[in-house]
Order: C-alpha cells, then sequence, then structure tokens
C-alpha cells in the first residue's frame, strides 16, 4: 500500500495525523479555560465529555492518531537514519538554515509522549476510565485539585508544555510541506503561522497550569 511502502507516503500518514492532533491540541486548551472562569461550566464539560458513546469514540479516533503519528515518527526517522548510513556519525554542527528543533524532532517527541503518559495516568486514568469500568469517577475538580494539588506538577508540565512547543512550531508547518501544498512564498507564512499559534496555545496552557496549581496547591 502506497501509505506504507513508499517513504512520501509514510510522510502524508505523519502530516495528517499531526494536523488532527494540532486541533485536538487546541481544542483541548480551549476547554481547560473555561475552568478558569467557573468551575461549574468546567464540570459541564467534562460530564458532556464522559463515557458516552460519541465521547468514547472521540477518544478512540485521538488514541489511535496519536499512536500512528507515534509509529510512523520513528519509522522515519530509522529510514531516514539508514539512508544517512555512516554520514548519520560525522555530522558534529547544525547544518546551516536547518531548525534546532527539526534536528531534535524524536527527542521532543519521546519527552511529549511521557508527559502525555503522565497526563493521561492524572486525569484520563481518574475521569473516563472508570467510568467504563463501572466505577466512580472523579469529577473535573477533584482531578485538577489531585493533579495540581502537588507542587512538582507544576515545573513537570512546563517543561512538557515547552517541548510541545519546539515539536509544533517545527511540525505545523513541516506537515504543510510534506503535503506538497507550500511554495517558497508560503513556506515563510505557515513558519510564521506555526510560531504564533504554538506560542498562543502554549502560553494559555502554562496560564492553565500556574492558575490551577495556585488556586489547588497553595
Amino acid at each position: 500500500m502506497w501509505l506504507i511502502n513508499s517513504s512520501v507516503g509514510r510522510k502524508v500518514v505523519m502530516s495528517l495525523t499531526g494536523l488532527f492532533l494540532v486541533l485536538f491540541v487546541t481544542f483541548h486548551a480551549l476547554m481547560n479555560a473555561v475552568a478558569l472562569f467557573s468551575l461549574e461550566a468546567y464540570e459541564a464539560v467534562c460530564e458532556f465529555l464522559g463515557a458516552n458513546w460519541y465521547a468514547l469514540v472521540g477518544t478512540a479516533v485521538i488514541a489511535g492518531g496519536a499512536v500512528l503519528h507515534i509509529v510512523y515518527a520513528f519509522w522515519l526517522t530509522l529510514q531516514n537514519k539508514k539512508a544517512r548510513g555512516g554520514d548519520a556519525y560525522e555530522v558534529t554542527s547544525r547544518p546551516k538554515n536547518v531548525e534546532w528543533a527539526s534536528q531534535n524532532m524524536l527527542v521532543l517527541g519521546i519527552i511529549v509522549v511521557c508527559f502525555m503518559v503522565l497526563h493521561l495516568v492524572q486525569f484520563w486514568a481518574k475521569m473516563q476510565l472508570p467510568e467504563v469500568m463501572g466505577e466512580m469517577p472523579f469529577s473535573g475538580e477533584e482531578a485538577l485539585e489531585a493533579g495540581f494539588g502537588q507542587l512538582w506538577v507544576l515545573p513537570v508540565y512546563l517543561v512538557g508544555f515547552a517541548a510541545l512547543w519546539f515539536h509544533l512550531t517545527h511540525g505545523f508547518w513541516s506537515a504543510f510541506q510534506s503535503l506538497g501544498t507550500t511554495n517558497e512564498k508560503w513556506i515563510a507564512r505557515f513558519k510564521c503561522i506555526s510560531n504564533v499559534w504554538a506560542t498562543i496555545v502554549m502560553g494559555l496552557f502554562a496560564i492553565e497550569a500556574c492558575y490551577f496549581t495556585w488556586f489547588f496547591g497553595c
């Protein structure tokens, strides 16, 4: 199959799943922002996204997209290393016009995955998963208090947000490049958009984490 056997096809899968996850991250930041203004409204959102069939289908789709993105990321990295052969060990400095994030996407991705696992353990495993198993789940406020009531969580989350910022600023525009939708003029525009978008979304996440730590941990 072209999407599996072709290098271009694998890049297309990486790009499409990456852009899909971009939409989810944006939605997640906006959903969390509701709690900054009203915990009651946040509870209503959490109840809507509980163990309903549409929420479970959405969760499965998001999980599938994330798994595909991670698997193809490792696949393409191994493919690139194999193509470079011994040259991969001769690089001692970053080539001109190559971004730091581009050179370290795999490392950044691993940090993001570790951060994602922590986040799932702190929230999804306490909210949606227990409901699926017929147990009493945490409410949205209880999950926020259990997570951000521990002061060590904030610096760990900020590191995760920083890694995600670097990962997204490169990944967003390079996805459009891999899909063949850019030219010299538009690649600069997509880079600008990716920097602005990632800064706004990660900034919002950081504000939320700081606020929840202050509200529940202090």
